[in-house]
């Protein structure tokens, strides 16, 4: 059976903002990246929905809104940012071990796990997911705590051709680069409240050859 694909997610901000952040947005404010489309201008805070090609027809994993459309298909534009697919997206939640089984139930499978101090002192789980070309980036406390609450969408990295280049159309606009935890990748964050975007978004250099 094969896994569904992440097809489209729905975020708020401006088709003016992102289009500051380098990406091409469509007439309907519809950003194309890779296989994933993007709708901007939505209600809300951040990332508030995602959309998968599948079988499974659920309306909510973990309270994460999802949409289910069997038979999307997304054909890719070019950007000037150079990205050519969104690498992976990053879900919080309290609880890892039940977010993992709300994505279970719609054929999601975890395919490794790392645990990390990257996110503040006390260490984290993260647990990876495929879902067509991106991958779903779990994280979560590495010991269940006292914590409840839903899982939430956190941002996006987007792989693009040219990281040198993309730092230069971009410039104030993108942290610094540095070294990726992928080997032979590098990455740089974009200031994203600078362009009034409330969507956390990196940029990676593609994977080595």
């Amino acid at each position: 059976m094969t896994a569904p694909a992440l097809v489209g997610i729905d975020a708020t901000g401006t088709r003016e903002a992102w289009g500051e952040a380098g990406f091409t947005v469509d007439a309907d404010g519809g950003v194309r990246i890779g296989h994933v489309r993007m709708q901007t201008g939505a209600e809300g805070r951040g990332i508030t929905a995602w959309t998968f090609a599948a079988a499974t027809n659920v309306d909510d994993i973990d309270g994460l809104t999802t949409r289910i459309e069997p038979d999307a298909a997304v054909e890719p534009t070019d950007h000037p940012n150079g990205s050519t697919l969104i690498d992976h997206i990053v879900v919080v939640s309290p609880d890892g071990a039940r977010t993992t089984r709300a994505l279970g139930a719609l054929g999601l499978e975890p395919k490794r796990q790392r645990e990390t101090n990257q996110y503040g002192d006390a260490p984290f789980r993260q647990t990876f997911f495929r879902a067509g070309e991106v991958i779903i980036e779990l994280v979560s406390p590495a010991e269940p705590g006292d914590q409840d609450g839903p899982a939430r969408f956190f941002g996006i990295a987007c792989t693009v051709r040219d990281l040198d280049a993309c730092a230069a159309l971009l410039g104030d606009a993108l942290g610094s680069i540095k070294d990726a935890v992928q080997p032979g990748r590098r990455i740089a964050t974009l200031r994203h409240k600078d362009l009034g975007l409330r969507v956390p978004v990196a940029f990676m250099s593609d994977e080595p050859a």
